[in-house]
């Protein structure tokens, strides 16, 4: 197994550019840790300016659960594209395919770290299941197996021409 490396700004800059995503919906501010092909480690900073705080909850902000199980999918999604089984490609999207046996076990509130981890249970060109779990402090946030799926075009897109 190679060392964990970790990811320049650039790098993890021109990753989440291949995501097919924009502020405000990218939930990755770090990679910490990444080792090709089978795991990744990385943080999001949870801030009372995050626009869904607006709404949810008035009087006890808490980070909605399904945006932690997002933030691990843009993660699992990450670790796929930088596998090297994926090519590169300007219409390629990452999708989420399957959520199995997500839980949650603690709130995640204004001016927590949210830890990040990804590993791979397998990976393919057309994507990969992965383990993945949020903590905050130490203490598991929400957990979920996940399955994200890579389409190259819009041909290969369900509904699109």
């Amino acid at each position: 197994m190679a060392p964990p490396t970790s990811l320049t700004m650039a790098e993890v800059a021109v990753i989440v550019g291949r995501l097919p995503l924009r502020y405000p919906f990218v939930l990755i501010d770090r990679v910490l840790r990444y080792v090709r092909g089978s795991s990744i480690h990385a943080l999001k900073n949870v801030t009372f300016n995050e626009p869904f705080f607006l709404g949810h909850f008035p009087g006890y902000p808490v980070m909605p659960g399904v945006l932690v199980i997002e933030a691990l999918a843009q993660l699992a999604c990450m670790l796929t594209l930088l596998s090297g089984e994926c090519q590169s490609g300007s219409a390629e999207l990452t999708f989420v395919d399957r959520i199995d046996a997500a839980r949650f076990k603690r709130q995640v509130f204004p001016g927590d770290q949210l830890m990040l981890e990804v590993e791979t249970v397998r990976i393919a060109a057309d994507g990969g299941v992965f383990n993945t779990r949020a903590s905050v402090d130490g203490e598991l946030a929400a957990e979920a197996e996940l399955t994200v799926v890579i389409r190259r075009g819009p041909s290969d897109i369900p509904g699109e021409a």
